[in-house]
């Protein structure tokens, strides 16, 4: 058993965290459990998560209606180990010393169930990815 400090925390950062991030804060809660801390932020937060992403996550046996953006501070960037950003461009604060990813996907604002069910799947693939390489086999 690994002491709660060992355990990598990720931060997945969009503008409004309304979909993508997200979508791949609940697949990382969903497949890594409490081996990983998981945070998500917007730099811009919209005011609910997309409709269109918690049907799609729903699909899938993930419950995310009661999540709610959060708007991205330095101390979560801070905190965490890994920085994944989806296309915030310029506005993700940047710190010497941890380690960020640029995942480009498709924004999932305004579009309906069909169109973000393709975005969840790569983001379930890549979270998949993620959690081989930034936990120890146990």
């Amino acid at each position: 058993m690994t002491a709660p400090a060992e355990r990598p925390s990720v931060l997945f950062v969009c503008v409004h965290n309304a979909g993508r991030s997200q979508m791949a804060a609940a697949f990382l809660t969903h497949l890594a459990g409490d081996r990983v801390q998981v945070r998500s932020a917007g730099s811009a937060p919209a005011d609910t998560v997309n409709p269109a992403v918690v049907e799609a996550l729903t699909e899938v046996g993930i419950d995310i209606s009661a999540e709610v953006p959060k708007v991205l501070t330095a101390e979560a960037v801070q905190a965490s180990d890994v920085v994944i950003t989806m296309g915030c461009g310029d506005t993700c604060p940047f710190f010497p010393g941890k380690r960020y990813l640029d995942w480009e996907l498709p924004d999932p604002a305004g579009q309906g169930v069909e169109a973000v069910r393709p975005i969840r799947d790569e983001i379930e693939k890549r979270i998949r990815g993620l959690i081989d390489e930034i936990t120890p086999a146990s």
